[in-house]
Formats: structure tokens, C-alpha cells, sequence
């Protein structure tokens, strides 16, 4: 009922020079076409070698991308580090140093001077504390003005949001382990 019925046989369509247009062979059943298949992907690559090829491609562009963050390439850098604003940040706290810098160190002394137990290295450790904090309060609102100041002259159209919290964030950091690295040596100017 539903079954194609034979036509006469026509001839092949051929071109003007007489050579058939078709494909001159039945198409391949779907069995024949996965085996096919399979057949030319073993042909190639087997999967240990794609694997292993692929890793090192990936590694190779993790080390680039690592690369470029340390010199500070701009195609490379993530979003908050992008851009001439972050970059007279970084250079404008790269420049100078801070009381931030030594915090870690300094509280590293009052951790283990009040690990010893003596009553005046725990008293002592106290008024270490005290006046680490003060300085570091005092020592952030300075740099707060003179970065904000200095950044209105430099970028009068450009907006500041999110600045000091990146300058603070930078200062915090131990010198050798900023990223991106930093550009200007202590006591540089900035560009």
C-alpha cells in the first residue's frame, strides 16, 4: 500500500560532455556509515595522544596568560586590574612605602610574643597592637587624600569608584607577591 512503485527506467542525468551527475554509488546504510565513522576515527588520533595534546595546549596558554599578569599586559589582566586609572593606582602605591606593608610581619611578632606567657612580652605585645593599629589608620587616611587628590589632576573625566579600596587591597599585599608585578621601584616616580 505504502511501497514506492517501480518507474521506468530513465536515463542518468549527464552533463553536456555525457558524464553522469550523480554520485555513482547507493548511499551507505547507517550501520555502513558508523562503521565508517569509527574506522576514521581510529584511523587518526587515538584518544591518550588527543588527550595528552590537548593538556599541553592548555598549558601553554595558562603560562602565557601567566606570563602576561606578571608584566602586566592589559589583555591578560582581569577586569579590576584593567585599564590606565588601576595602572596609575598600582604604580602610585608601587612607589612608596607603607605601614600596610609590615602588618603582616608585625602581627606575626605580637602572635608570638603572646605565645611566650611573660606578663611584660604580653604587655608589650598589647601596645604593639595599639600602636600598629593607630599607625595603620593613620597611615590609610593619608594615602587615601594623596591618592585621591593626585588621581582628580591625572583623570579629571575619569570615574575613581572602587579606587582606594584597590589601592588598600595593594598595599596590603607583601611587595613580591602583587600581581601584576610591580613597575616602579620604591621611591620611583610614578608614570
Amino acid at each position: 500500500m505504502f511501497r514506492r512503485t517501480e518507474k521506468p527506467a530513465a536515463s542518468a542525468p549527464s552533463t553536456t560532455d555525457g558524464a553522469p551527475t550523480g554520485k555513482g554509488r547507493p548511499t551507505p546504510t547507517r550501520k555502513e556509515a558508523e562503521a565508517a565513522r569509527r574506522e576514521r576515527a581510529r584511523a587518526g588520533m587515538d584518544k591518550k595522544a588527543a588527550q595528552k595534546m590537548l593538556r599541553e595546549k592548555r598549558a601553554e596558554t595558562n603560562r602565557r596568560m601567566r606570563e602576561g599578569m606578571r608584566t602586566g599586559e592589559e589583555k591578560y589582566l582581569p577586569a579590576r586590574d584593567q585599564g590606565p586609572v588601576r595602572r596609575a593606582v598600582r604604580d602610585w602605591v608601587d612607589a612608596r612605602v607603607s605601614v600596610a606593608e609590615f602588618l603582616l610581619p608585625l602581627l606575626l611578632l605580637i602572635l608570638v610574643l603572646q605565645a611566650t606567657g611573660s606578663k611584660q612580652l604580653v604587655q608589650l605585645s598589647s601596645q604593639l597592637w595599639a600602636v600598629t593599629i593607630l599607625l595603620l589608620l593613620v597611615d590609610t587616611v593619608w594615602i587615601r587624600f594623596r591618592l585621591q587628590r593626585t588621581l582628580r589632576e591625572r583623570f579629571p573625566d575619569e570615574s575613581l569608584k572602587g579606587t582606594t579600596f584597590y589601592a588598600l587591597t595593594r598595599m596590603l599585599q607583601l611587595r613580591f607577591m602583587r600581581l601584576p608585578k610591580p613597575n616602579v621601584k620604591v621611591g620611583g616616580r610614578p608614570r
